[in-house]
Parts: structure tokens; sequence; C-alpha cells
């Protein structure tokens, strides 16, 4: 589905677009041929993944059904929640090179469809190393 240029070029305009107005910044986003990896960052003590999600996956469903036809997301979808003794960099880098992985080029910085809303490429190839959580729960 989403090796399809137009296809996944709109799915990254509506990842950088989609939860910014949810309270969440986009740490690392990836657009694979056939699903997608986000990390996000709740960037209040309100800011809800469920609700996030959900919301976006019914607009994005919404609009992508009213173009093609078709149905886009798969029922649920899987989630973790990054601990403070888990490594962000190291997810990060996780979430870039799975292109590489999937041998869809030879170097993440090839691949078009990944990126964040708040660090540049590099900073993601990087690993994030100064990445310190905006809010903290209690």
């Amino acid at each position: 589905m989403f090796e399809d240029y137009d296809a996944a070029t709109w799915l990254v305009s509506q990842i950088v677009q989609g939860f910014p107005s949810e309270q969440f910044v986009v740490i690392a986003y990836c657009v694979m041929p056939d699903h997608v990896h986000l990390l996000l960052e709740g960037l209040c003590e309100h800011a809800n993944l469920q609700v996030a999600m959900h919301d976006w996956k019914q607009r994005t469903a919404f609009m992508w059904r009213q173009s093609t036809g078709n149905r886009l997301w798969q029922t649920g979808y899987y989630d973790y929640v990054v601990r403070n003794e888990d490594s962000v960099p190291s997810i990060v880098k996780y979430i870039i090179g799975n292109p590489v992985r999937a041998r869809l080029v030879d170097d993440a910085s090839q691949y078009p469809y990944t990126g964040s809303t708040r660090y540049r490429f590099e900073e993601l190839a990087e690993g994030v190393a100064d990445w310190q959580p905006k809010h903290r729960r209690q």
C-alpha cells in the first residue's frame, strides 16, 4: 500500500500534521510499505495515546476511503510505553533502520519516508543523544 510514492508521502504529511493537535510530538516515524512505526511523546499530563491514535486512524482512514475506496488500517495497533530505563536513542535507531533491514535501501538516509517533527534526520541517525522527555508523569 505505502510502496506507492503518493500514498507514502500523503501518510507522512498526515503524521506530521496529525499529532501536535493531540498534544504529541513525533520523535520518530517510518512509513514502510505495509506498516508504520511511530514514536510519540506526550507534551502534557492529559495527552492520551489511545485517543490520539483513535482520532488519527479514524481521520486518515476516512480520507483514504474517500480517495481510494479502500480500507486503510487493520483493527487495533501494537503499542509500547517507553519507560525511564528504556533507551530512546536505541528505539529511534531501530525505527529509522527498518528500511535497511527490509532491504529497501542500503543506508537509512536514502529512505524518504522517515523523519520526526522535532529532529532533523541527522539527529535521528546520531541517536538523539540529547533526548530528554518534555513531560514526566508522576
